[in-house]
């Protein structure tokens, strides 16, 4: 069928060529035509899709059925593929991901940042491609999302009132129930079942977050890839004291042998953020312990750690390799959460300084600075959107060296960026969860004379499309 001739409704066939975002793959018709279309495919897959919308410059089309297979295709193993929308790559062998991921990395930094020349070097896989998480969040809701199959069922197994595991895709009120995610360990899965028996024992009201009401919100567990121990912080509505030392004793039961500390975060607000105005420590020390290379740390429940231990060491050890530091260098570390990346390189220069806008962080940071022994590093705590009001502080300080800068997903904030810039280092290390924001401050950073010399992705989350990088960016001499 020719492209002008296509409307809303009409099946056309296409061949996947790309990933896009917004979970879209991209290919084109035989006339050239682009098509953006919805579904859990993979590049190569040849496939049937029916078309939604007609824009200008190209078609959006849903999948309806893969008429032949990618090569890089592998069958996932979760039950949950393609509903809970986490582990998005589960259908595609590691190979390809790492491919894949390597490449978006590269395309953003061409189409968004004008960079020419990439140094962009292969992915460092991680170790393992499943239970890597250290950290998992699992949410609690009054209304189950239901999985295709049960949509056609008169009866249900499970009630539909209650649902303890992750957010269905695009929806902030439905749950979609699991007894088991990939990427946590076998404790951690062992403790959401524990836990979702011991909820439906007690008649704990699912938090209704339209409605403001309801006790259980989430479950959020940590552990430690070093010592095996687990964090669990339940997040409530409220605290009962009581309610929560029967909980201690049925996780206990529930796993003899295994060390736990236990946490209660409640909030009264009205959201579904896994964090609590309050926190009242169930059981054990409230914290966990954590190793990277030869540096141990401990986490409390709301600070910020890389959320994979065993490929943190390696994106660590990267940092420290395309830094450059020198023995006499004062090193910056922006939005250094517990402190672990400035901890690493303290090691390595006569001081290093971390910012950070949350306290508990701060807390830790210090902590375990004092944990290894390290006097030469300093934390201050700072909203780095106001970072500008830090100038006065840090000039009792050395000016850097050396800038390791670790933003959110969101990237830095303009005025953070313009500050750290006139800081004039010789190298900023830019750390980065996401590439098309890589790509934009790296513009920036090298329109105020720097160039990038070296970008090495790091696949810090298997499965997912997210990828890590490390980019390093050196002052010119003639600047």
């Amino acid at each position: 069928m020719e492209s002008s001739f296509l409307k809303k409704g009409d099946i056309i066939e296409l061949t996947v060529t790309d990933f896009a975002d917004r979970d879209q793959c991209f290919g084109r018709l035989e006339s050239g035509l682009s098509v953006m279309v919805t579904g859990m495919l993979a590049p190569g897959d040849r496939v049937r899709a029916i078309v939604r919308k007609m824009k200008q410059r190209y078609i959006d089309a849903q999948a309806l059925e893969v008429i032949a297979r990618s090569p890089d295709r592998v069958e996932p193993p979760c039950p949950y593929f393609g509903v809970c929308g986490g582990c998005k790559l589960m259908h595609i062998s590691y190979e390809a991901q790492l491919r894949y991921k390597k490449k978006k990395v590269a395309d953003d930094l061409v189409h968004i940042g004008g960079f020419a020349d990439l140094p962009v070097l292969p992915v460092l896989p991680a170790r393992s491609a499943v239970h890597y998480r250290n950290k998992v969040e699992f949410s609690c809701s009054s209304i189950r999302y239901l999985m295709p199959e049960e949509l056609s069922q008169e009866r249900l197994e499970r009630s539909r009132d209650f649902a303890l595991g992750f957010h269905a895709p695009g929806n902030y009120e439905k749950v979609l129930d699991i007894d088991y995610c990939y990427l946590a360990n076998e404790p951690m899965n062992k403790v959401l079942r524990l836990t979702r028996s011991f909820a439906l024992e007690e008649g704990m009201a699912p938090y209704a977050v339209k409605a403001h009401s309801g006790f259980l919100r989430n479950l959020v567990l940590r552990s430690s890839e070093h010592t095996g121990r687990l964090m669990v912080n339940l997040v409530t509505s409220w605290h009962d004291r009581d309610l929560m030392r029967r909980y201690a004793d049925f996780l206990a039961a529930g796993l003899p042998g295994q060390e736990m500390t236990i946490v209660n975060n409640v909030t009264a607000k009205k959201n579904t953020v896994a964090i609590g105005e309050e926190e009242f420590v169930v059981s054990g020390d409230g914290t966990l312990g954590e190793r990277l290379g030869e540096l141990d740390f401990r986490v409390s429940a709301n600070s910020f750690f890389q959320t994979n231990s065993s490929q943190a060491a390696v994106l660590y050890s990267e940092i420290l390799k395309v830094a450059g530091i020198g023995r006499e260098d004062t090193v910056y570390d922006l939005y250094c959460g517990t402190g672990t990346i400035t901890l690493y390189l303290a090691r390595h220069c006569r001081q290093a300084i971390g910012i950070e806008v949350v306290e508990s962080s701060l807390r830790d940071a210090a902590l375990n600075a004092s944990l290894n022994g390290i006097g030469n590093a300093v934390f201050f705590q700072a909203d780095l959107k106001d970072f500008h009001a830090m100038l006065q502080k840090l000039e009792n300080y050395d000016s850097p060296g050396v800038i390791v800068t670790d933003p959110p997903r969101a990237g830095m904030h303009p005025k953070a960026l313009e500050t750290m810039l006139k800081l004039g280092a010789r190298t900023i290390v830019y750390v980065s969860c996401n590439p098309s924001n890589l790509a934009r401050d790296g513009r920036e950073i090298c329109r105020d004379g720097y160039r990038l010399v070296s970008v090495q992705p790091v696949d810090m989350f298997p499965h997912t499309v997210h990828i890590e990088s490390v980019a390093c960016f050196q002052r010119t001499a003639h600047f």
